[in-house]
């Protein structure tokens, strides 16, 4: 005798050896014996074998018409022989029996399992939309086909161009548009950034780049809701002074100014003079929330997305020619030994007499002029002579502490794009001319802004913590390698800087975490001590935590997008001159950084070079897609290497971008200068 038995959910036949009162012993086919449970075994017959039983049964299964069966089918619970008997015929065997509960069981959306062996029909409505389903379902395998054949055939369908971006960085692989690449990418045997590219669904590098970064950091777009700019209510003194800032001339998010004061008199004040949005703008509010959401401004060669929309800048920005409410630092320095003598913030209405542009004053603003070697032809030379002497001597001091000089030996870049021979005044796309300029790093303008900003910055980190007030401060325990710049609430001293503590409260017009503690100094130049009570954020303030995490963030997001789209141009610049050849300086394990450039990247044949050897190489190819410059050594330009500078060794950061999916993210903690990327205008 032999029995077909469920075991799981998989139905097999065999020889029955031996039988029990609640179970049997059966030999399959194959040799094997297995136990089976009386309860489990759906049919017992005397022939065929039953193998032979299988296949005829899987045979005549398919040959079953399912909505005829449904139709056949009584109402109430029914076994598989009494539909076989049904729908077959009345004397119908072990072989149609079988067939039967095999076509019973692959069917759930027309019949229910009640039990072993026993089903009941589903409800005409379930079995419907269960047909609908599955009549979808093949539809969508039809044209999941159908788009992987175009895609092979190097033509992109619309959907799938559609939904580009997030297939390659956000992919719901349920989606047929997903399943598409999946697919024509196993039979084309391409990977499917490759597959894509040759389809045509890539049309412009720059534009998988920009594109890209909006999906993942603007997915709602880079559009603000219609908002305006709250007035400041409160009537400000007017500071008795002519204050001027010092920015590029792309810069509209003017944040900073300064002034002196005193000169020839034996004490001199030096105010440094910060945006007021805080005066005007409350937590939770509109246009707070807009910042909130953005953290800071996006910078690129060419463009920028702003932290707040224009006529909101506009209402608060320093704009030369007018009266505007800033947050001030006066600094009381003796004027021989420049030693502090005393400090005060005041909030204020504070007369803009001039917007310096450094790209044009560079040429004629320097050491020279500045100390009297060479004339001093341009606006507020007295006071900018002064500001150098303090800034060197602040460079100094901070120096002093931090244990080591600070050492800028590499240049910064300035990118200018020209479309049809002049400047865009649109969103690149691309395809510009592009020139790079080199500038040297701690030029006399920079230098005056950043330790104006490092002052500042320190001073008022100081006198928060002071107050009992909490700020979001930067902190590094110590200049070691490896050794991260970290934000929290409380000072700390910050080793890089060579400060006791450092907050960022200078640019409250372009990064999110310089408003929040604009509203911290605000509420002390208000209160004084009681300053922790009247506070917007108190200590141990739940929203202080969630402003650093998001900040922290968003701004690698958005320097890593910097640092990657400035390869972009670097790459372009490289393609539009012709060049075939690059002078470098050797890293290490085959890294080597541009001359002239900004470019850090592999070239082969430098492996075994020793660090700073100066090279030449041979550029053997561009890829704008992941951002790959391709080379190899072409000659040793000297003898030995330059010897090192510490302070210049390389961190990380220093790898190249290694393709579109792993952009290079490097959070630099630079003081405000127009020169550093990050926080020009």
């Amino acid at each position: 005798m032999y029995a077909l038995f469920d075991d799981a959910g998989k139905f097999l036949a065999g020889r029955v050896m031996s039988e029990a009162d609640s179970s049997m012993q059966i030999e399959l086919d194959s040799g094997k014996r297995v136990k089976v449970k009386s309860a489990n075994v759906l049919l017992r017959f005397d022939k065929p074998q039953p193998a032979e039983l299988m296949a005829a049964a899987q045979a005549r299964a398919a040959e079953i018409d399912l909505d005829l069966a449904w139709e056949f089918a009584p109402e109430g619970e029914f076994g598989f022989a009494d539909l076989a008997r049904d729908y077959f015929d009345a004397k119908a065997g072990p072989e149609l029996q079988a067939a039967a509960l095999l076509r019973l069981f692959e069917a759930p959306h027309y019949f229910r399992r009640a039990g072993k062996g026993q089903f009941k029909k589903a409800p005409e409505e379930i079995v419907k939309a269960a047909l609908l389903a599955i009549e979808r379902k093949r539809q969508q395998a039809l044209q999941i086909e159908e788009w992987a054949a175009e895609l092979v055939a190097g033509r992109c369908p619309g959907p799938v161009q559609e939904q580009l971006y997030k297939i390659l960085f956000k992919p719901d692989k349920n989606a047929p548009e997903y399943k598409a690449v999946v697919e024509a990418a196993k039979k084309g045997q391409r990977a499917p950034l490759d597959l894509l590219k040759s389809a045509g669904a890539i049309a412009s590098p720059y534009q998988f780049h920009w594109r890209r970064f909006l999906f993942d950091q603007f997915p709602k777009g880079t559009g603000f809701p219609p908002l305006q700019a709250p007035a400041i209510k409160e009537a400000l003194p007017r500071a008795e002074v002519q204050a001027f800032s010092i920015d590029d001339s792309a810069t509209t998010e003017i944040d900073d100014a300064l002034s002196v004061q005193g000169l020839g008199s034996g004490t001199v004040v030096f105010g440094i003079h910060i945006a007021a949005p805080g005066l005007a703008l409350l937590p939770d509010s509109p246009v707070d929330k807009v910042a909130r959401e953005r953290l800071s401004t996006v910078y690129m060669p060419g463009w920028k997305l702003t932290m707040l929309p224009d006529e909101v800048v506009q209402a608060y920005t320093l704009t030369e020619g007018r009266d505007c409410p800033a947050v001030s630092l006066y600094v009381s320095f003796d004027e021989a030994t420049l030693a502090v003598k005393e400090t005060r913030t005041a909030l204020e209405s504070v007369p803009i007499a001039a917007n310096l542009r450094h790209d044009k004053l560079d040429a004629v603003v320097t050491e020279a002029s500045l100390t009297g070697e060479s004339p001093a032809d341009y606006p507020f030379a007295t006071e900018l002579a002064f500001t150098f002497r303090l800034a060197r001597h602040l460079k100094a001091a901070r120096e002093l502490v931090r244990g080591k000089p600070e050492n800028f030996n590499r240049p910064d870049y300035n990118f200018r794009l020209e479309r049809d021979g002049a400047a865009p005044v649109t969103e690149p796309d691309g395809s510009e001319t592009v020139h790079i300029t080199e500038r040297r790093r701690g030029a006399p303008l920079d230098l005056i802004v950043s330790e104006a900003m490092i002052l500042a910055n320190s001073t008022w980190g100081g006198w928060l913590g002071e107050l009992g007030v909490p700020g979001i401060y930067r902190s590094q325990a110590s200049l070691a390698p490896g050794v991260k710049v970290r934000m929290g609430t409380k000072p700390a001293p910050h080793a890089g800087m060579g400060v006791a503590q450092y907050t960022w409260a200078t640019s409250p017009l372009r990064r999110y975490v310089d408003l929040v503690n604009q509203w911290q100094i605000i509420a002390c130049a208000r209160h004084g001590r009681t300053a922790a009570l009247a506070a917007p954020f108190k200590p141990k303030d739940a929203t202080l935590f969630s402003v650093i995490s998001g900040f922290d963030g968003a701004y690698s997001a958005y320097n890593g997008f910097q640092s990657g789209i400035e390869r972009y141009w670097a790459l372009r610049w490289i393609e539009q001159q012709g060049l075939t050849e690059l002078d470098a300086a050797v890293m290490k394990d085959g890294l080597v950084r541009s001359d002239h450039l900004p470019l850090v990247f592999r070239a082969l044949g430098t492996e075994s070079l020793p660090r700073n050897a100066h090279v030449r190489v041979r550029i053997t190819g561009i890829d704008l897609l992941t951002l790959d410059l391709h080379a190899s050594l072409a000659a040793r330009l000297d003898d030995e290497p330059a010897p090192e500078d510490g302070a210049e060794a390389e961190a990380e950061g220093d790898e190249p971008a290694a393709g579109v999916l792993t952009l290079a993210i490097d959070l630099a903690d630079t003081p405000d200068t127009a020169a550093t990327p990050a926080a020009a205008g």
